[in-house]
C-alpha cells in the first residue's frame, strides 16, 4: 500500500475555509470570563437555554447557542492558562464533536495560528480501511495574517507520522516505510539513499542485519541529506521495527497487539525532518530510519549470541526482545562519525518508560544542562510535553557481560529506561550534543488536538527548540 507525503497535503487542505460565508462563530474564551459576564455575548434566550441544559464554564467545554435559524454560535472554555500553543490545543477537540459546518473564531485570545494548528491536529482520523463515506468536514475560516502553507506543513508532518504508525504491520514494512520516506524526502528536494538488506554486512551494519534477517521482508537502512553543508549539523535517528514479535524471547500476545507501532520513532524523526525542511531552518540536516521486522524463523538470533557492532564493540545478545537499542546502535555509530552538532534519537524502546511516567509524558536524557532545560520548556510551552531522565552512570554496571564488551539489556529488573539509555549512549562518541527518547508513539485515549493512536511524540517540542536555537527559518 503507498503511503505518500503528498497526499496529505489535500486531506489538510480542505479543512481550511477561504471564506467566511455562512460560518459559524466560535468564541473561545478563558473559562473564568465565561463564568464571570455571559451577558456580553448572549441573548437573555440563550442564557436560559444554558440554564436549561445546566452548561457549566469547565475547561474543555462548549455549548451550541441557539439562533433563528439553527446554531448561532458555538461557546468554549479554554480554562484559565495564559495562552499559548499549549493551551489553545483544548481547541483541537472540537472538529471531533462538532456538526458539519464551516467555523470561524471569534475572540480568540492567544495566537490564531496556534487556534489553526490544534483545529487541524485534532480533525485528524485514520480513514484508511474504511469502506463507508469519511465524517463530514468541520472546516475552519483562516483568520487573517495565518500562514497558511506554515500551519499546513506543521499539521502535515504530524499527519503522516500519525498514518505511518496507525497502518498495521502487513502493509507497512521495512521497504515501505523506507518509501515513504522517501516520498516525504522528494517533496522538500532532499537527497535520500535507501540501502538494503544484501548489503548490510558488506557495508558494515551487523546489528541491524542480525536483527532483522529472520524475516522475509529485508531490512532497510534510509538516509536523508538536505540543506546548505556550511550550517550546523542536525543529525535525527529513528527506530523503525515494523513489527516486534520479540523474536525467540516471543511476546505474549496482549504485548504483541500494538506492535505495528514499534517503528513510532521512526515515524517520528521524519515528522520532526518534515517540520525543519518546510520552515526551511538554516541547518544540515541528516535523517536516519534503520527498519527492519523482529521475527522468528530458522535463522533468528538468538540469547547468547555475540555479534560485534559497527563501532567494533562486541554486544551480547540478553533477550531478543530488545532488538530496537541494536538497530539503533549501528545507525547511532555511523551517524556519529560525521561529528553532528545534535544528535536526536527517538524510538519506542522500553516498556519501564511507560510504567516510570505513564503513555504521556517521555522521558528524555541528555547530559547537556541547557539543552535539557529548552527541551522541557518548549515540551510545555507547545503541548508536546517531555521529562528529563538522567544517564546514571553507576547502572552501567548492570550492562556487564563475562563474554563479551557489553551486554545489551541489564541484569537488573529495574532502571529499564535507564539501562537502555546508557547503552546507546555508548555508540555516540563525536556528537557535540545528543539527546535520546524513549517515546510511547501512541495516544491511548483521545485528547484534545490528539486523537487515540499513532502520535510523533516529542516532534513539536523539538522543532520548537531546534527554531529557536538555529534560526526562525522562513
Amino acid at each position: 500500500m503507498t503511503i505518500s507525503y503528498e497526499t496529505i497535503h489535500d486531506d489538510i487542505s480542505e479543512l481550511l475555509a477561504s471564506h467566511n460565508k455562512g460560518a459559524i462563530k466560535i468564541r473561545a474564551l478563558p473559562g473564568a470570563e465565561l463564568r464571570d459576564d455571559f451577558a456580553r455575548f448572549v441573548t437573555p434566550a440563550q442564557a436560559a437555554w444554558l440554564d436549561a441544559i445546566s452548561w457549566k464554564a469547565k475547561p474543555g467545554s462548549h455549548a451550541l447557542l441557539p439562533g433563528e435559524t439553527g446554531i448561532a454560535e458555538v461557546i468554549f472554555a479554554l480554562g484559565d492558562a495564559e495562552p499559548s500553543p499549549a493551551s489553545a490545543l483544548a481547541l483541537g477537540a472540537l472538529p471531533a464533536i462538532l456538526p458539519e459546518g464551516t467555523y470561524e473564531l471569534s475572540d480568540f485570545p492567544g495566537a490564531p495560528e496556534d487556534a489553526v494548528l490544534a483545529w487541524l491536529l485534532g480533525a485528524y482520523e485514520f480513514r484508511r480501511y474504511f469502506t463507508r463515506a469519511p465524517k463530514p468536514i468541520r472546516a475552519l475560516v483562516l483568520p487573517e495574517g495565518v500562514d497558511r502553507a506554515a500551519v499546513i506543513a506543521r499539521a502535515q508532518a504530524v499527519w503522516f507520522a500519525r498514518e505511518l504508525i496507525n497502518v498495521p504491520a502487513n502493509d507497512l514494512g521495512p521497504s515501505d516505510l523506507a518509501d515513504a520516506f522517501a516520498s516525504m524526502a522528494r517533496v522538500f528536494k532532499a537527497e535520500v539513499k535507501i540501502l538494503r538488506g544484501a548489503a548490510f554486512l558488506e557495508k558494515n551494519f551487523p546489528l541491524l542485519q542480525t536483527v532483522g534477517r529472520a524475516s522475509t521482508r529485508e531490512p532497510c537502512l534510509a538516509e536523508l541529506h538536505w540543506g546548505n553543508t556550511k550550517h550546523p549539523k542536525v543529525t535525527l535517528v529513528g527506530k523503525g521495527i515494523c513489527f516486534d514479535t520479540g523474536g525467540l524471547d516471543i511476546k505474549p500476545s496482549p504485548a504483541m497487539a500494538l506492535m505495528k507501532k514499534d517503528m513510532g520513532g521512526a515515524a517520528s524523526v521524519i515528522a520532526l525532518g518534515a517540520m525543519i525542511m518546510a520552515a526551511k531552518l538554516p541547518v544540515r540536516l541528516r535523517v536516519l530510519v534503520p527498519t527492519a521486522d523482529n521475527n522468528i524463523s530458522g535463522n533468528a538470533f538468538r540469547p547468547g549470541d555475540i555479534i560485534k557492532s559497527r563501532a567494533g564493540v562486541t554486544v551480547e545478545i540478553g533477550n531478543t526482545d530488545a532488538e530496537g537499542r541494536l538497530v539503533l546502535a549501528d545507525a547511532l555509530a555511523y551517524a556519529d562519525e560525521d561529528g553532528p552538532d545534535l544528535m536526536i534519537d527517538m524510538a519506542t524502546l522500553t516498556g519501564a518508560a511507560r510504567v516510570a511516567l505513564g503513555p504521556d509524558l517521555p522521558p528524555f536524557y541528555t547530559e547537556d544542562e541547557d539543552l535539557a532545560a529548552a527541551v522541557y520548556k518548549a515540551g510545555a510551552h507547545v503541548g508536546d510535553p517531555l521529562w528529563r531522565l538522567p544517564f546514571w552512570m553507576p547502572y552501567d554496571r548492570d550492562l556487564k557481560s563475562k563474554v563479551a564488551d557489553v551486554n545489551h539489556i541489564s541484569n537488573s529488573p529495574l532502571a529499564g529506561s535507564i539501562t537502555a539509555a546508557l547503552f546507546l549512549k555508548r555508540f555516540v562518541k563525536n556528537a557535540k550534543r545528543y539527546v535520546h527518547l524513549d517515546i510511547f508513539g501512541w495516544t491511548p485515549r483521545a485528547l484534545p488536538g490528539k486523537p487515540m493512536g499513532g502520535e510523533p511524540q516529542g516532534a513539536r517540542a523539538l522543532f520548537e527548540v531546534i527554531r529557536n536555537e538555529y534560526g526562525r527559518g522562513a
